[in-house]
């Protein structure tokens, strides 16, 4: 049986009228005792009448929000999420997605209105991590009372549900260990990343410099370069750096853009070219490590993000069926040239059971 206003009031000691008021946004009542009130209905689980009406007509829908979606990479999370609708789509869900082109703020926050006009019942969301979409989500969460996941990449601070992704800091430690025996802790590393508003991107640069630290201290720093995942500024700061810079032995690339490396040793006609490390198994980096351009690949099981980021808000929502942890980490597979087509996408999972 559903919790009911009733017994909402009765644990925040205050009427059925003002219980009705605080979650339906009718005004007449303090910030505090609205807050207090939303608190104690998230914790009793309280569901609103405007979705027991959804579920019970099976109208569910679920808004999906992604970035970068022309980047390679998001290939196989557009994949899990189109499987994901396929499969909801025979229990009578709906999945909506909305793929931003860029890591706009404003683009992304439009996106997360126009699926709120669709009226949606659960958010998936890769969000920009910057105050204006926290502030976007947090609003979904406590006005709107919208489940949200976030998925491939995170933004601390908001009332979502859990993440679901790598452990992209753990990523950028293994980054750092591969590293370290690549160079034999010693010489500079170029970092290279794609947006400083990416979670996942600075996760991966935090643990990479932090693990050099703890186990490689005579490794340096040369640079932490944001490229906004463009090519030819990737091999323009490849070649100024190796150019002005001394000692580069180690090139960490953690997004996008990384075709610009080769360019940029070919233009130097390097004898002798730095180590290469990438994030994300795409056709450009398969070609990298074929060609000897690169030494590793670190990837993420992209396909489980999109796929099982829509299915655990429609276990939410159908039955209520609550997150068993804040993190669901993906795999990370460390690639070579030899290991490219040993289960690339092997699943975090078997496929969720049918909901209804």
């Amino acid at each position: 049986m559903g919790v009911t206003i009733q017994q909402i009031a009765e644990k925040a000691g205050v009427s059925r009228g003002t219980v009705d008021r605080a979650l339906n946004n009718r005004g007449r009542i303090s910030p505090e005792a609205e807050k207090k009130i939303r608190q104690i209905a998230d914790e009793l689980g309280y569901v609103p009448k405007s979705r027991k009406r959804a579920i019970q007509k099976k109208e569910l829908r679920i808004g999906v929000v992604t970035f970068l979606s022309t980047r390679v990479f998001s290939s196989e999370i557009r994949r899990g999420i189109r499987q994901a609708g396929e499969e909801l789509a025979h229990q009578g869900i709906r999945v909506l997605v909305r793929e931003c082109e860029s890591m706009d703020e404003q683009e992304q926050i439009r996106a997360i209105d126009e699926l709120l006009e669709q009226h949606i019942y659960g958010l998936a969301i890769m969000p920009v991590n910057c105050a204006a979409v926290r502030d976007k989500l947090n609003e979904v969460a406590e006005t709107y009372r919208i489940p949200i996941v976030t998925f491939n990449s995170d933004i601390i601070g908001t009332r979502r549900l859990c993440f679901i992704g790598m452990d992209n800091r753990r990523g950028g430690q293994a980054a750092a260990g591969l590293m370290g025996m690549l160079t034999r802790g010693t010489g500079n590393i170029l970092i290279i990343t794609g947006f400083f508003t990416n979670y996942a991107n600075n996760s991966r640069v935090d643990g990479f410099i932090e693990e050099l630290k703890n186990r490689y201290p005579e490794i340096k720093i040369a640079g932490v370069h944001c490229t906004f995942d463009d090519e030819a500024e990737v091999e323009n700061v490849v070649k100024t750096s190796l150019l002005g810079i001394n000692g580069i032995n180690g090139i960490l690339v953690v997004s996008s853009g990384q075709a610009g490396i080769p360019g940029a040793f070919r233009s130097l006609g390097l004898e002798k070219r730095p180590y290469v490390i990438y994030f994300d198994q795409t056709p450009c980096t398969e070609e990298a490590l074929r060609e000897d351009t690169a030494d590793f690949v670190i990837d993420q099981d992209c396909f489980t993000q999109g796929y099982e980021a829509a299915q655990i808000l429609a276990r939410l929502l159908v039955k209520n069926q609550q997150p068993d942890s804040e993190y669901y980490y993906t795999n990370i597979y460390i690639k070579t040239r030899y290991n490219l087509q040993n289960c690339p996408l092997v699943r975090g999972q078997e496929p969720s059971q049918p909901l209804l």
